[in-house]
């Protein structure tokens, strides 16, 4: 019987843990542990002499964040996480008085903040509301949101919600948003790395995300996709050296921006975390985009069956529209966070969220430790009927 599409072997983690919380943080694969290794060493043997190579090695990095998003390499910038992005986003179209932005109630709190904080500013923030258990964000419901007040300028989501897992269509969604006129942000930090995408052919306008969650790489390190048409809309933040055409012209002290999304990178990139998350992005595309969802999809659906027989209820929706690697459930009694300790104590790694226990597989997980995940959930809850 073939493996997980990924190589356990590259997982120290799985030494120690049965580790579900890839929707938290990711444990570090070996290969990225090593790629952050020799670039470090290489600086400190080399200093500025490493630089080159370091660089060479970022664009290398920066085109396979490309090709997993599904967009042109040049509409790719590096940033520090998603936060930065969303607030490159929100703040660098220069939005005020009379502004609309329409966003999921009910969203992690770094997609919502930065166009909450545009209120002093005049702009008016509309939710949309979460739908049934599985908390579903239906396109209609954006769109009848969209249709209640005046055309938004933005419509702010995220592809897949963090408490529940619900996948929003973001084909579909950019098609409406984009017929009222406004543009689409997509915080995509819950799918990028599991979820196959293609964000330019969805019409997507901006979208981020973090690399320490499904793409497998090191914390403070993200990347933000600028759709090239909307690059002129946003006024770059942080604007330094590396932002212009002629970068280490030093001489040159025009400020003529860059003519791709590295305009947005004022300063010296993180090589380090870059060729870290190199090495992760070149496991995940050896695996393939596709392989790696039916094995994560599998073991969800596994996990819900497995917790269906046992009387756990599961929250998340599992539709094929709705779907994502993230499953949430609770057990009749038992609080969430007491049960994810029990479930520490027994070696597997989730976290509380979404109103109950949420579970995050990747694909180095086998359906063996979600068999064993259910057994550990059954003796917990037959404990807590105790």
């Amino acid at each position: 019987m073939p493996g997980p599409p990924l190589d356990r072997a590259d997982f120290p983690v799985t030494g120690r843990w049965a580790y579900f919380n890839h929707a938290g943080l990711t444990p570090l694969p070996a290969p990225a542990v090593e790629a952050m290794r020799r670039a470090a060493e290489a600086t400190a043997l080399g200093g500025s002499m490493a630089a080159v190579a370091l660089q060479e090695e970022g664009e290398r990095v920066r085109a396979g964040a490309a090709d997993l998003m599904g967009v042109p390499v040049d509409d790719v910038a590096f940033v520090k996480n998603t936060t930065e992005g969303l607030g490159f986003v929100a703040n660098g179209l220069g939005l005020g008085e009379g502004d609309r932005v329409v966003v999921p109630d009910l969203e992690f709190p770094s997609t919502l903040y930065p166009w909450m904080a545009l209120a002093d500013l005049g702009v008016v923030v509309d939710r949309v509301a979460p739908q049934g258990p599985g908390g579903a964000l239906p396109v209609e419901a954006f769109a009848d949101v969209i249709a209640s007040g005046a055309p938004p300028q933005v419509v702010a989501t995220s592809w897949v919600q963090f408490g529940r897992g619900w996948r929003t269509d973001l084909a579909a969604l950019a098609d409406v948003t984009h017929d009222a006129g406004a543009l689409l942000c997509a915080d995509v930090i819950q799918g990028l790395g599991v979820i196959p995408c293609q964000l330019e052919r969805w019409g997507v306008d901006f979208a981020m995300a973090d690399g320490h969650k499904w793409l497998l790489g090191p914390e403070g390190l993200g990347v933000l996709y600028v759709r090239g048409e909307r690059l002129d809309l946003l006024r770059p933040l942080e604007p330094g050296w590396a932002s212009v055409a002629h970068r280490e012209e030093w001489d040159n002290l025009d400020l003529v921006w860059h003519d791709t999304a590295r305009r947005l990178e004022g300063g010296t990139p993180n090589t380090a975390g870059t060729a870290a998350l190199g090495a992760s992005i070149d496991l995940l595309t050896k695996a393939g985009a596709q392989e790696v969802w039916a094995q994560v999809d599998g073991l969800c659906d596994r996990a819900v069956a497995g917790l269906g027989a046992i009387g756990a209820t599961v929250l998340s929706d599992r539709s094929p529209a709705g779907r994502s690697g993230v499953v949430t459930f609770t057990v009749a009694g038992a609080d969430a966070g007491d049960l994810v300790a029990t479930l520490k104590s027994a070696g597997f790694v989730c976290s509380p969220r979404g109103g109950g226990v949420r579970l995050s597989p990747h694909a180095y997980n086998t359906t063996d430790e979600i068999d064993a995940l259910v057994g550990a959930v059954a003796h917990a809850g037959a404990f807590v009927g105790d």
